[in-house]
């Protein structure tokens, strides 16, 4: 088996100039791969490459497969994803992933960005205060979940009333109000950490509803997940394509 026509050229339009160790040491499973990641996945589900670059990168962070997120980073600013794209989907990984995970990737990113001479701090991106989060975090939910959200308060135990205001000031007032990220891009990053972490089914099937309130259709969801699969694997994939279409068969 050689390497197709296709899976060179868009190999080599993410990593230009980038000799392949593994090439060397492991030809037959770099022609497997990439014939199938850099060709028959492209060709099978058309996606824009910097959103493709981005829905991966999020899944690495949630597989925290730190040595390939430092590939895909550099790949992802080849294709144009800015460095304040990169640093927003690092944070919004933290309330879904965790901080133990995602310090690693916020490093890793830093070193990158180091090494290409980009400047840190960049820009701020917050649009909340202290006293305004809680509120802004309420509407980006009720926009993505409707009364849902009122249900899920009204039916908490009284000793766990704080986890739905951290969810509400925190996940979405502190994160999902950001600049940086529009909110349909952020729910296809949602998405692509949910389904990557795995066992996450029920956030799985709310966050479907969510991208779809967000303006993301169900061939849309369907191309993420066909293109996280040479990272994720064909179980976790499957189960999520399982959720998408519970999800979008309701819809």
């Amino acid at each position: 088996m050689t390497i197709t026509p296709n899976a060179q050229r868009n190999h080599d339009a993410l990593f230009p100039d980038h000799p392949s160790t593994l090439k060397a040491t492991d030809p037959e499973l770099v022609e497997i791969f990439d014939n199938w990641a850099f060709d028959e996945v492209i060709e099978a589900a058309p996606l824009d490459p910097r959103l493709r670059l981005m829905v991966q990168l999020a899944a690495l962070i949630a597989s925290h497969a730190v040595t390939e997120f430092r590939v895909m980073l550099g790949a992802a600013l080849e294709v144009g994803v800015t460095p304040v794209e990169i640093k927003e989907i690092v944070y919004q990984a933290v309330p879904y992933a965790g901080m133990a995970r995602v310090f690693d990737f916020l490093q890793a990113t830093n070193e990158v960005f180091a090494n290409r001479s980009i400047h840190l701090p960049l820009p701020g991106q917050s649009t909340t205060t202290w006293e305004s989060r809680h509120a802004r975090g309420v509407e980006v939910q009720k926009r993505l979940f409707g009364d849902r959200i009122e249900q899920m308060v009204a039916q908490s135990p009284k000793d766990q009333l704080h986890i739905q205001r951290h969810l509400a000031a925190n996940c979405f007032g502190d994160y999902l109000t950001r600049k940086g990220l529009d909110l349909k891009i952020r729910e296809l990053l949602t998405l692509s950490m949910l389904a990557s972490l795995g066992g996450c089914e029920a956030q799985l099937a709310g966050h479907v509803a969510a991208n779809l309130a967000a303006g993301n259709d169900r061939g849309t969801l369907i191309k993420v997940i066909t293109h996280l699969l040479p990272f994720i694997g064909y179980p976790r994939a499957l189960n999520a394509l399982r959720v998408v279409n519970e999800g979008t068969s309701q819809a």
